[in-house]
């Protein structure tokens, strides 16, 4: 009998064709078109485990998959040949062995996001960033990012039928930058909640258009009171960037 193999891939797509990563009957998914794909690679019957279930919409640069097979292609044959097979929106950039306790989501240790705004409309930014058509107070997002760093309660920021009995998520990373008309926001944390990160940056840019204060924005953070977020950021400018291990 064949010894099953472990293999991991690094994933980069756009999300805008896509009702999210997960599979769902009769729509057309992220982990559907991988999943298909593996079987005319492999000739098995392959269930795709991933760092990050992305909303519909939402784009990678670094998604994480693994799966095990007992097919015993090189890695290089499972990165083209899935290539080979995958529609031009999504592209395997790298595949590996690994041992065989590994599972993308759950020995993942952080998970790093982006979410790009463009202060001005773009038609080569279309889909990939959200173009809001006027300027934001830079300070005013960076304080608010600083806030963000650290351990805290995030139950604001997720849909009352998805949070978990601990909505506590630790904040490596939070941190705003500028080049010309682009504003990018970089947030890095051992676990999201969903909708987290889009509902954090809808109440940042009314902190950074000066709708309100500092002060309402950490009473509102600290609320847990999820009708409290009047604007959840569109998922056509957020990127899952990188999954670390």
């Amino acid at each position: 009998m064949a010894e099953l193999k472990n293999v991991k891939l690094v994933i980069e797509y756009n999300g805008s064709a896509y009702a999210g990563w997960q599979y769902q009957p009769n729509q057309k998914t992220v982990q559907g078109e991988i999943e298909t794909a593996l079987n005319k690679l492999t000739r098995e019957k392959i269930t795709v485990h991933a760092a990050g279930r992305t909303d519909a919409g939402v784009h990678a640069l670094g998604q994480v998959v693994s799966f095990r097979t007992k097919r015993r292609l090189s890695v290089e044959k499972y990165r083209d040949g899935l290539n080979f097979y995958l529609p031009d929106d999504i592209l395997i950039r790298r595949a590996e062995e690994v041992s065989l306790d590994f599972d993308a989501r759950y020995s993942a240790v952080y998970r790093r996001y982006r979410y790009q705004i463009g202060m001005e409309r773009s038609a080569l930014g279309h889909g990939l960033r959200w173009d809001i058509g006027f300027d934001l107070n830079l300070k005013m997002l960076e304080s608010a990012a600083d806030y963000i760093r650290g351990e805290h309660d995030f139950s604001t920021f997720c849909v009352l039928s998805s949070r978990k009995v601990d909505n506590r998520c630790l904040v490596y990373q939070s941190q705003w930058r500028r080049k010309g008309n682009v504003l990018k926001y970089e947030i890095t944390a051992d676990r999201f909640l969903h909708t987290m990160i889009r509902s954090l940056v809808g109440l940042m840019m009314e902190l950074g258009r000066g709708d309100i204060t500092m002060k309402q924005f950490s009473g509102i953070f600290n609320s847990g009171d999820h009708t409290a977020i009047r604007k959840v950021a569109p998922a056509r400018g957020l990127y899952l960037v990188a999954v670390g291990y």
